[in-house]
């Protein structure tokens, strides 16, 4: 029997992304957002409300960049999820991170993370929705198999538990897409 629980966005593994963009005086912003999805093969949602210093960086420049976090700057990646760059201006900078200009966008890219999405092209849907079209995604070569595979057991990337509030690291394989359920095709 299935026990009744408080309503939560129950959907888990819940991604861990960095959104970064550039703010007017031409610093780094980055927030960390546990509500984003693909929506197409070449776009992402990202559901962020218009109080974010980030969605006001987006409707200003029309670009941001995705990437996602990993176990290796969890505090890091966590930290520019509490803090608000409205209140902390230099709160990118304190990570100790680094990053450097898009040569495609006008965004910056997260260097201490293995995988880019470079985005534009944006449209607001409602009060929480940002779409955004994939131009280019990029992925630290260390990261990549002689035959173009990722490995994302390697890159360690993590989760978001929306229950627990913990954030657990992604990379068993169990099983093979588009093949283990053809046992049941007749």
């Amino acid at each position: 029997m299935k026990k009744q629980l408080k309503i939560c966005p129950a959907i888990f593994p819940m991604p861990v992304i960095l959104i970064a963009t550039y703010n007017e005086d031409g610093t780094i912003d980055v927030m960390n957002a546990a509500w984003g999805c693909a929506y197409d093969l070449h776009q992402i949602q990202l559901n962020i409300s218009e109080s974010h210093r980030t969605t006001k960086n987006i409707r200003r420049t029309g670009c941001f960049t995705v990437t996602v976090a990993t176990a290796d700057h969890i505090a890091e990646a966590d930290y520019v999820g509490l803090v608000s760059g409205d209140k902390v201006k230099d709160k990118f900078k304190r990570t100790g991170l680094k990053a450097h200009k898009s040569d495609l966008i006008d965004a910056p890219i997260l260097d201490d993370f293995p995988i880019c999405m470079e985005c534009k092209d944006i449209e607001f849907q409602g009060e929480y929705g940002v779409l955004g079209e994939i131009v280019r995604l990029s992925v630290d070569e260390e990261f990549v198999d002689d035959k173009g595979n990722v490995d994302l057991a390697k890159m360690r990337v993590i989760s978001y538990d929306p229950f627990n509030h913990g954030y657990y690291v992604v990379g068993e394989k169990v099983g093979q897409a588009f093949k283990d359920g053809r046992k049941y095709i007749k």
